[in-house]
């Protein structure tokens, strides 16, 4: 081994001590140990420089695995390079710097909100065949980082990928982000599995568990989460680059926000993803949450098997006209897009707090070509004849959530308007309580089969 190291460091003055740490595993898998090659875990040691030499060394040989043995790991921004993944062994954590110094923004941008971001704790851009992996941790420490900053502005999400190929996130535990938790962005050919994510009770913004953004060829399973805001969402804010070819199966989901949302930001659209065998607990939203508010279509979209225990809305689906932009040189689209051609089927929720299903469009752009089959929703009652009456607003520009419209609604289960093609078979509505508003509310509506929905006929407003 020593004369390979002098052979390669005469030919790459960057590898440093990598060659001396390379153990052959698994025939030609190169595995360097990050403690022999430098860096301290002893939780306070800043190892920023010291592991972004590991990997880039790493790299430069062609690849293979940087293993943290036990221990905590200090750092600011790491960048993995292609072909290397992290592994994380059984009780190593790696810990996000307290001093917003330490980070680095390598792609800034802005959210559906206006806020801007970008930085982030471990951070991939154009790199290939890249992952992390382990039964480790990856904790950003970010109550710490926040009590060093006023205001807290600068807030990083715990893991990045950008504009990536090839991507695997398997098996660690993700905690105390600062913003998002887990984002890959124009990325394609990812697997997520296995990844427990917990963030819930932070008191910070955009504490999501895993968003996706303009991404293709996505699998995500087997993954617990839960998150300050949205567990699982789908972003699509680069125009004419959809977030398509996804799915997500067996997740256990909860979270202060919105359970499975599709389209905070909908410039690109969303094509070809199903979710299911999802279990969604104690969430303080909508369990899922369909929105085309940017120009974007939203379409071929299938849900199944999923249970709800403590939602707001089980069901909300919204095409609006926002239409706002979200990276530079971006042009706003003239006009909303399709959301069209959803399927969500066999869905049983309980402790729901508002409403079963929001449906809205807006004049002239309806939601078309629905289907809602063997739903069970078990509903509160409560609400009086003064409800009833309510006519809600448009609010064609707004951003889009459950309470968006309000928190009094005029139907205890199904409120749909401007929709084009509703099928509804098997959807059943139980009341806790009497309800002196009519089960559902349609305006606006054509081609709907409403079926039984187990109290009463739909009724109309004018």
């Amino acid at each position: 081994m020593s004369h390979l190291t002098t052979t390669f460091r005469s030919a790459l003055s960057t590898v440093g001590l990598l060659l001396a740490t390379l153990t052959a595993m698994a025939g030609s898998e190169k595995v360097i140990d990050a403690r022999q090659a430098g860096v301290i875990g002893d939780g306070t040691t800043l190892n920023t420089a010291s592991i972004q030499k590991v990997i880039d060394d790493c790299s430069a040989v062609g690849g293979g695995t940087v293993r943290f043995p036990a221990g905590r790991y200090l750092t600011g921004t790491i960048q993995i390079k292609s072909n290397v993944t992290l592994r994380l062994e059984d009780q190593a954590t790696l810990l996000g710097s307290t001093e917003a110094a330490d980070y680095r923004n390598l792609d800034p941008f802005i959210d559906g909100s206006g806020n801007p971001l970008g930085h982030a704790l471990i951070v991939a851009m154009d790199a290939q065949n890249v992952g992390i992996e382990g039964k480790g941790t990856v904790d950003g420490q970010s109550p710490k980082l926040k009590a060093k900053q006023k205001p807290y502005a600068m807030r990083p999400m715990l893991m990045r990928w950008v504009r990536c190929h090839n991507v695997t996130v398997r098996g660690v535990r993700l905690t105390n982000p600062g913003a998002w938790t887990l984002n890959f962005f124009q990325t394609k050919d990812t697997l997520v599995d296995g990844v427990t994510i917990r963030c819930r009770d932070l008191k910070m913004h955009n504490n999501d568990g895993i968003d996706l953004d303009s991404c293709e060829n996505v699998q995500v399973r087997n993954c617990d989460i839960i998150s300050g805001d949205d567990a699982f969402c789908i972003k699509a804010t680069s125009a004419g680059k959809p977030s398509r070819n996804i799915v997500a199966t067996d997740c256990k989901l909860s979270t202060r926000c919105n359970a499975i949302k599709l389209g905070t930001e909908a410039i690109g659209g969303f094509e070809n993803i199903s979710i299911s065998r999802c279990q969604i607990t104690n969430t303080k939203m909508s369990g899922i949450a369909l929105n085309a508010v940017d120009g974007g279509d939203l379409k071929n979209v299938t849900i199944s098997d999923v249970t709800m225990d403590g939602v707001i809305v089980p069901i909300s689906i919204r095409l609006g006209a926002r239409l706002k932009t979200f990276r530079e040189g971006d042009q706003p689209k003239p006009n909303p897009g399709k959301l069209r051609d959803v399927t969500i089927k066999n869905v049983t929720a309980k402790n729901i707090e508002m409403i079963g299903m929001l449906i809205n469009g807006v004049p002239g752009y309806p939601v078309e070509a629905l289907t809602l089959e063997n739903i069970q929703l078990e509903l509160p009652g409560g609400g009086t004849a003064e409800a009833a009456k309510v006519r809600l607003s448009e609010k064609e520009k707004a951003y889009p959530e459950f309470d968006m419209f309000g928190k009094t609604l005029p139907a205890y289960g199904i409120y749909a308007r401007h929709v084009r093609g509703v099928n509804f078979n098997n959807v059943r509505m139980n009341l806790l309580k009497p309800d002196a508003r009519p089960a559902t509310v349609f305006i606006d509506t054509a081609e709907v089969t409403p079926g039984d929905f187990g109290k009463e006929s739909p009724s109309t407003q004018k």
